[in-house]
């Protein structure tokens, strides 16, 4: 049986990362996928503060209205081609209520980055990416926490929500090819390492 990875105890974790190799020019990135309203963003900002502060890139920040997933260009152009030249990023945060980007928000080339959110490990990424999580939280679960968490005023956009990310994930799985997956449990978490899908045939990662 697995022993819970207790919050102090991520710090361990954090070092294996910071251990891998750099997947994205000098940037070992990470990414944690799930499920909407699986837990990925709080899990994340915790491994962030086990590696010390590490910068977490939210892809509801990339996402928008009129691009639920295809913003795997807006990404590439921003973030993922600077970083492979070892440059800062700079990245145009979506805002969900006013319905438009905001000003440049920089993204720096620290040794670890964190990018988490439904999708994180989707096809396009997965040859940027060092490490890939996936929350092992059931669909229809995370989305009742999701509904809860937003409330009756959202209701109709997680009504869309739901179906495009049930599209999504049928066409572009990430679990298949995660490199661990992390349950949420009352001592914390547990972090299971599993293999990734031997049949994968996508390039290999990058290394600029």
């Amino acid at each position: 049986m697995t022993r819970p990875v207790h919050l102090s105890d991520l710090r361990a974790r954090a070092e294996e990362l910071r251990a891998l190799p750099p997947s994205c020019g000098p940037v070992r990135l990470v990414a944690v996928d799930g499920h909407a309203g699986s837990g990925k963003s709080t899990f994340a900002a915790r491994l962030a503060d086990a590696l010390g502060g590490a910068p977490v890139l939210h892809l509801d920040d990339v996402a928008s209205h009129d691009e639920l997933f295809a913003w795997t260009g807006r990404l590439r152009t921003e973030v993922l081609d600077p970083l492979s030249r070892g440059e800062a990023a700079a990245y145009h945060p979506y805002d969900w209520i006013s319905r438009r980007f905001g000003p440049p928000r920089p993204l720096v080339p620290e040794p670890v980055v964190l990018v988490e959110g439904v999708g994180a490990g989707r096809r396009a990424l997965r040859p940027f990416l060092a490490h890939l999580v996936w929350m092992d939280r059931g669909a229809e679960e995370s989305w009742r926490r999701g509904r809860r968490r937003d409330g009756p005023a959202q209701a109709a956009f997680w009504d869309g929500w739901t179906v495009a990310e049930t599209r999504h994930f049928a066409q572009d799985p990430s679990l298949p090819y995660a490199d661990a997956l992390v349950q949420e449990c009352p001592e914390g978490y547990a972090w299971l390492p599993r293999h990734p899908a031997a049949a994968d045939t996508e390039p290999h990662p990058h290394r600029p």
